[in-house]
């Protein structure tokens, strides 16, 4: 377990001449190269690699409380959270459990929050008071009054190759004249138009590219719907994971697992690839596209992402904002207030009605 501030590496131990330095490995299934647990990656050819997955009673062992180091208050700790604030004198801690613990992968990179608390706050109160016009008071006090956190979210990132079968009917325009006799004032006469055809015939290939850069939530708090509307993050920014960057703010673990988000994020490139293919095909028209892909070479990153969560309660129903903590892009649904617009619309009619009676008297 790491504490954010309290060195973590133990003094190394005495060795003898007789001990040496032991460490597991296992071959690169594409070239042999000896890989090392903890290696994503071959050195050598890039091919990926998994590593074997923790055994299950590891995680029995898992440390339910640790102690404020500066006032000494238990905190206690959940399998979904790496950082944490002390309730009795505002410490904050990052606890860095080892994977062996917990049965989790550790975070890979981290995209830290560009936009500071207090800058997120303005943004979000701007924003959800323009979309809440006609408002009542009430509903905009409470606003003002939301809880807003920075959290960072865990997203998964795959980059995969895609190799794609297709068929389908391809069709080509190509355009004849045709006679035809109308009447124009009163007389027949004979013009000419300009008709288009299609030529249709059958034709399949094959389609093959890498794909990447779609993010995953990892989240049950951020939804999938959510996270596509904050998206793009700027991922150059990308660091290698510190827990350090995680001081001050929270952080939550993953709960969609590696092989539900590989899932959802290959369903979301099958229809990337048929887009492409379907932009790929000759001719001027097609129909009766069908596409059936395969995926290899998967390879996943786990990345926390700075998102802003504004929370407020109003008559009974609580309403959620979410904020790209790096771009300042802003989601969320919030009601429709007519009240406003309805005593506009009728005053607008009034003095419609109003005028239509004043026009008659001076028109009679």
């Amino acid at each position: 377990m790491k504490k954010a501030g309290v060195p973590t590496t133990p003094p190394p131990e005495r060795q003898t001449e007789t001990q040496w330095p032991f460490a597991e490995t296992e071959a690169c299934p594409r070239c042999g190269t000896p890989l090392e647990p903890a290696d994503r990656f071959c050195p050598a050819c890039g091919a990926a690699h998994q590593p074997a997955p923790f055994p299950t009673e590891a995680k029995r062992t898992f440390q339910e409380t640790t102690t404020c180091d500066n006032c000494g208050a238990p905190i206690h700790i959940r399998p979904d959270q790496r950082s944490y604030t002390c309730e009795y004198c505002g410490s904050t801690y990052v606890l860095d459990f080892a994977p062996e613990l917990t049965g989790r992968q550790a975070p890979e990179f981290v995209l830290g929050f560009a936009i500071p608390p207090d800058k997120a706050r303005q943004l979000f109160l701007k924003w959800a008071e323009r979309r809440a016009g006609g408002a009542p008071a009430a509903f905009r006090q409470a606003i003002r009054r939301a809880d807003i956190r920075g959290i960072y979210i865990p997203f998964w990132s795959f980059s995969m190759l895609a190799e794609s079968q297709w068929q389908a009917t391809i069709g080509e325009y190509w355009y004849r004249t045709e006679t035809y006799t109308t009447y124009e004032n009163g007389k027949l006469v004979t013009k000419t138009r300009r008709v288009r055809e299609t030529e249709w015939w059958p034709l399949a290939g094959k389609y093959h590219q890498f794909v990447s850069g779609y993010l995953v939530s990892a989240s049950k708090n951020v939804p999938q719907q959510v996270a596509d509307r904050l998206i793009p993050f700027h991922l150059a920014g990308l660091r290698r994971y510190d827990p350090s960057y995680l001081a001050g703010w929270a952080c939550e673990e993953y709960i969609i697992d590696r092989p539900e988000a590989e899932s959802r994020c290959k369903e979301y490139f099958r229809q990337y690839q048929e887009q492409c293919v379907a932009a790929f095909l000759p001719g001027d028209t097609y129909r009766g596209l069908v596409v059936h892909t395969d995926f290899s070479e998967e390879a996943s990153d786990l990345i926390l992402l700075p998102i802003y969560v504004m929370r407020f309660e109003h008559r009974g129903k609580i309403y959620r904002l979410w904020m790209n903590g790096q771009t300042g892009a802003i989601t969320g649904d919030l009601p429709r207030f007519w009240g406003r617009w309805i005593i506009v619309g009728l005053i607008g009619i009034g003095i419609l009605v109003l005028l239509g009676f004043l026009l008659r008297r001076l028109l009679g």
